[in-house]
C-alpha cells in the first residue's frame, strides 16, 4: 500500500500556471505507475496525465497536450503535475493515483486500474 497527499492546488487566472505536488509514503513507490485525474462537478473522472514506473512512457489527454507537463522523481517519492496556460476548464478537483502494475512501461488511463488514491486538491481557474 501507498499513502498519497496532493498539494499546490488553488485559484489561478487564466493562463497561469500552478504545480501539483503527490508525495507518497509507504513500500515500492517505484512500483507504481502513477496518474493523475481530475473531476469537475457533474462530469466523469477522467485521467489527465499518468507516468510509467520508470518514467519513460507517459500519457496526457489531449485537451492538456502541450500545457501540462507529468513527472516522477522515484528517489524523493513524488509525482508532479506541471499546469501551464491554464484554462477555465481545467477547473476541477486533482487527484493523484497510484497504479501497482508488474509492466515497467504501463500507463493506464481507467481509475478502476488504480487502487490507490489522494484526498484530492482543488484547481479554480477564473476569468
Amino acid at each position: 500500500q501507498v499513502q498519497l497527499v496532493e498539494s499546490g492546488g488553488g485559484l489561478v487566472q487564466t493562463g497561469g500556471s500552478l504545480r501539483l505536488s503527490c508525495a507518497a509514503s509507504g513500500r515500492a513507490f517505484s512500483s507504481y505507475a502513477m496518474g493523475w485525474f481530475r473531476q469537475a462537478p457533474g462530469k466523469e473522472r477522467e485521467c489527465v496525465a499518468a507516468i510509467s514506473r520508470s518514467g519513460d512512457n507517459i500519457y496526457l489527454v489531449d485537451s492538456v497536450k502541450g500545457r501540462f507537463t507529468i513527472s516522477r522523481d522515484n528517489a524523493k517519492n513524488t509525482v508532479s503535475l506541471q499546469m501551464n496556460s491554464l484554462k477555465l476548464e481545467d477547473t476541477a478537483v486533482y487527484y493523484c493515483a497510484a497504479d501497482r502494475t508488474i509492466a515497467d512501461r504501463l500507463v493506464r488511463t481507467i481509475s478502476a486500474a488504480y487502487g490507490n488514491w489522494g484526498q484530492g486538491t482543488q484547481v479554480t481557474v477564473s476569468p
